[in-house]
């Protein structure tokens, strides 16, 4: 399974595609970093986003998108500019027919580090570690792109058995 994981941010967006199956270690494909200019209007930077995100979706070919789930902040203007960000990466991936899944910060960092209180600098030792890179992919935003799809190579594939029982279950039916 190949997945695009993603983490929102309107200023460095993180982008890390790994190919993996649940159980087993993660390969890395590639990572990056989309960035845009503070200084430009909020519909041209939205743009540039949209356009880098969907030219990494048709450059690598997923299965699968992870997004970071937005979740509340002190900070009104960054939580917005991260829900914008994370709404185009949602787009970008359902655009290209492909299933996407979000996760919380916590779920991420307790798939990856078996602690869902994990710091940045933690997140980024086992990021290393896991796809056993010879050296932390930077800047942070990278790492916890990859951290994202590894939680979604592990755990993506049981959260999607799990909601399709439900569904079945809902509509009465057992198969």
């Amino acid at each position: 399974m190949r997945v695009l994981g993603v983490d929102p941010g309107l200023t460095r967006c993180g982008v890390g595609v790994v190919e993996g199956m649940p159980g087993r270690p993660c390969t890395l494909v590639a990572y990056y970093v989309v960035h845009t200019d503070p200084a430009d209007e909020l519909p041209l930077r939205l743009l540039h986003l949209d356009r880098s995100l969907t030219g990494l979706v048709a450059e690598h070919r997923p299965d699968s998108v992870a997004v970071e789930r937005v979740f509340s902040q002190h900070n009104v203007r960054t939580v917005m500019g991260t829900a914008q960000a994370s709404g185009i990466a949602v787009l970008a991936g359902a655009r290209a027919g492909l299933p996407v899944q979000t996760y919380t910060p916590s779920e991420v960092k307790a798939a990856v580090t078996g602690s869902g209180q994990a710091d940045k600098a933690q997140m980024t030792a086992m990021v290393t570690r896991l796809l056993r890179l010879p050296e932390p992919p930077r800047p942070a935003d990278a790492a916890d792109a990859l951290a994202l799809a590894i939680c979604h190579v592990w755990r993506g594939g049981t959260r999607s058995k799990l909601a399709a029982a439900a569904n079945r279950a809902r509509r009465g039916g057992t198969r």
